[in-house]
Formats: structure tokens, sequence, C-alpha cells
């Protein structure tokens, strides 16, 4: 066994499999309503914490059900909040799902895991007794001990993003949640924890837009008590963007009292070992697994050029596991959809996506680099996805166009020309309008500007359908 595979301890499903029929449903799916406006995305574990731009979980449920059997191996090499992987679980199907991203890990792997209530509770409050009775005895003995919790730029960060009181009281929650000894219940705890942070509103911190990973800091902050934290040369300044941009700060420890007893309630039933899904860090463009394995890929690759960064948002939570700023902007450079392209392996592309390129280059040389290599980034991603899935198979990829420098990206047209050039025989392409609002899509500054790069690219999605013959 090479490093590049790996064993998973289920049973293939080895049906045979009509293609031309597969085919045909696989175009009646993409043909009808993908939009699932008026559905509820909160069911099972799915809202148990802020992600940006995931898609509603209606969407791999129609392709599951649609073209998988009962005990097949769904994939998605990107799962981010892991949408497809939970509703994988929910439908009697095996999940696997990789990301590099650290929160977002730990986001799928709480959501998808089982747990006893009673033992959430009886945590929950021991966790909340004992940080609130540090809080208050020791106060300044754990308001000393940030000095050596955090790196200086490290501290620096949060000093600039939390209020003190509050950094005393998060201090405390994680030194209570780290002494779990059982490792699945402690990472429950630890997404509760992010999750009181990471939010619309900014949670916890003196942040706002957390939810949309683009964090403003409040103009003016309140105490627990009342008391004016940031903000004195605001304080006499009427303008509505002051008053948007004011935030009475949230107790840290009630706030997390609250947030897990509502999860206690939110939990998955137990299932069978062979279904148990497969989470770990990995890199969609060198998946770990063995070819002709997988039955069925659903993924949502993240928007090129970081119009989405989720690094931004996660950091604000990742800094109290342990990570360093400094690490966590290294880390980013490896996000698909990155900034970042000094001594970046460019892959051949496609004519149409050298065009949209060539013409983004003559304009904006470095975004046309960033576009190059998030097109090289789809290769290899895509050129991985054709190794591991079997023969009569589909991946489905839901993708958002970008407005880069003023030029149209064609980023739906363009995948599936590389789907084609690594291999894939034929493409299908659905439209669904995005519900904004629910998809968690970052506004302009006054939320309605409607010729906004930002508003041009992200009004609608594409759900394309990639069939291996």
């Amino acid at each position: 066994m090479t490093e590049k595979q790996l064993r998973l301890p289920y049973q293939y499903n080895n049906q045979e499999t009509n293609f031309e029929n597969y085919y045909d449903v696989l175009k009646s799916l993409l043909s009808s309503d993908l939009d699932f406006h008026e559905k509820s995305s909160q069911y099972a574990t799915h809202g148990i914490h802020s992600f940006p731009a995931k898609f509603p979980p209606q969407i791999p449920r129609k392709f599951i059900i649609g073209l998988t059997n009962i005990g097949d191996i769904i994939l998605d090499p990107m799962c981010g909040s892991g949408t497809t992987i939970l509703e994988s679980m929910l439908l009697d199907r095996r999940g696997i799902g990789f990301d590099i991203d650290p929160l977002a890990l730990l986001m799928s792997k709480v959501k998808v895991s089982c747990y006893e209530k009673s033992l959430l509770i009886s945590n929950g409050q021991k966790i909340v007794k004992n940080s609130a009775q540090s809080v208050k005895n020791n106060s300044n003995q754990i308001e000393a001990e940030l000095l050596d919790f955090f790196d200086e730029k490290t501290k620096d960060f949060v000093d600039y993003w939390f209020a003190t009181e509050t950094q005393i009281e998060l201090l405390a929650l994680i030194k209570e949640i780290n002494l779990i000894e059982n490792v699945v219940v402690r990472d429950f705890f630890k997404l509760v924890f992010s999750s009181i942070i990471i939010t619309k509103s900014g949670g916890v911190s003196l942040a706002f837009d957390l939810g949309h990973t683009r964090p403003h800091r409040a103009k003016i902050a309140y105490s627990q008590n009342g008391d004016l934290l940031i903000g004195h040369e605001y304080i006499n300044d009427p303008s509505p963007r002051v008053k948007f941009l004011t935030k009475h700060v949230k107790p840290a420890i009630v706030e997390f009292d609250n947030k897990y007893q509502s999860l206690t309630n939110t939990q998955n039933n137990q299932i069978s070992d062979s279904l148990i899904p497969f989470i770990e860090f990995g890199n969609a463009e060198n998946l770990p697994l063995e070819e002709e394995t997988v039955d069925l890929v659903v993924t949502s690759p993240p928007y090129a050029s970081n119009a989405i960064d989720y690094m931004r948002a996660h950091k604000f939570s990742l800094v109290w596991f342990g990570h360093q700023i400094n690490d966590l902007s290294i880390k980013r450079r490896d996000y698909i959809g990155a900034e970042y392209t000094t001594d970046f392996q460019m892959e051949s592309l496609p004519e149409i996506c050298d065009d949209v390129i060539k013409k983004l280059s003559s304009k904006k040389p470095r975004k046309g680099a960033v576009l190059q290599r998030y097109y090289s980034e789809m290769v290899r991603s895509l050129r991985e996805i054709y190794r591991v899935l079997k023969p009569g198979k589909a991946a489905i990829f839901v993708v958002g166009n970008s407005i880069l420098g003023g030029i149209d990206t064609n980023i739906p047209e363009c995948l599936l020309d590389i789907a084609s050039m690594v291999g894939f025989s034929r493409q299908v392409i659905g439209v669904r309008n995005l519900d904004r609002n629910r998809r968690m899509l970052p506004f302009g500054n006054n939320g309605q500007d409607s010729k906004s790069q930002i508003q041009q690219r992200m009004n609608e999605e594409y759900v394309l359908g990639f069939f291996k013959s």
C-alpha cells in the first residue's frame, strides 16, 4: 500500500450501473429546483456553528438520494462545515471528508459525532461552575496567565479584538475544556466555545460580521457592567455607522452555558460502525484514497481570490486553541483560492481559462496570477476526484462566479472545460438563485450596493455535474 492510499473498513457497492439511465437521472436532478429557499437548513446538527456560504443540506441530500444506494461511499474532498458528510450519515451512506482548515475539521467531526446527553450535561455544568468560580476568585491571576498563553503577536491580536474581561472568561473556559480526557467530548465543548465567538454579530468579541468573515471592530463598546471600553472619541458622534457599530459585550461564560445547553438537545442517533464517517486532514489535490472507490462526490470549493476568507474569521477561535497568528497566516496560503502565488506550480489550462486569465492579467497582473493559481488547483482537484470516482458515477460541484478587476472569470464554464480535460466524458450544469441572508454572504458597507463586485459575483451559483463513463 502506498502513502497515497488508505483502506477503509467498509464494503463497496459492486452493483451494476446502467450508465445511460444514471446520466439521465443526473440531468433530471440538475434541471429541477435547486433553490430550496423555503426549506429549513437547521435540522439535525447542521446549525451547530456559523459557517459562511455553506450550501443548504437539501443539495447533497437530493443527489445522494437520487444517485446512490444505502451503504455507498460519498466523498467531499473540501468538506468545510461537513454538510455533505452529515447528510450521508443521515441517509445511511458512508461519508468521507477532507479539509485543511482546523476549525472546519473540528466542526465536521463534532456535527457527525454521537454523544450521551448525560455526559454532555455533566461536563458542561462542571466547565461553567469551575470557570465562573475561577473568574470570581482568581481574576488577576488569570489575567496574568494571558501573557504566557499567547506569543506577542497573537496577544496583540487578542487585545485588539477582545475586551480584557472577556479574555479572562475565555481563558478560564478553555482551561476547563482542556481538562476533559475524552477527546470527542472535549471537541464538542471546543466547538461550543468557538460558536460564541464566530457569529454574525461577532459574539463575545469586539467584532461585528464574523459569520461573514468580514470582521469590523466596534467603534464604541461597553463592558458587561455598562462601562465604556473603547470609543471615547466617537461617543458624541451621531452618525448611523457609529450607532450600527456600537456593542455591549456579552458575558462569555453565560453565553457558553446557554449555547451548550441548547446544543445538547440537538444530537445524532447512534449508527452502525460500518457507516461512521471518516473525516481527516487532507488536501483535495492529493487525496489519500484508492482509485475507483467512491460512489459520489458532492462538494463546494472556495471562491476564487479569497472572496470568502475563512481564516479571517476562524483565527478568532483558533488562537484560543493554541494556534499562533503567524502560523495561521502561513497556513492560509495553502487554502484553495488563496492569493499567494510565489513559487506556486501552475498547470496547463484549457483555452477558455487562458483567455480569461490573459484579459484579467492585462488589467490586474496580480489578480491574473491569483486566478491562474485557482484554476490550477481546480485541475489538480478534479484530476484526483476523477481518479477515486468509480466509472459510471458523478461528481457534483456547487460553485459561484467571480468578477475580478471588472472581468467575468467564467468559473462555471472554465470548470466544465477542466473537467473534460481531466477525463470526465459529460458535463451538466444547473443554476440556483441564492438566498443571500441564509447563505451568510458578505454585503458592502451599506448592505445594498448592487454594483459592488461582491454583489455582482454572489447573486447566484451553479451546480455542476461531471460524469465519469
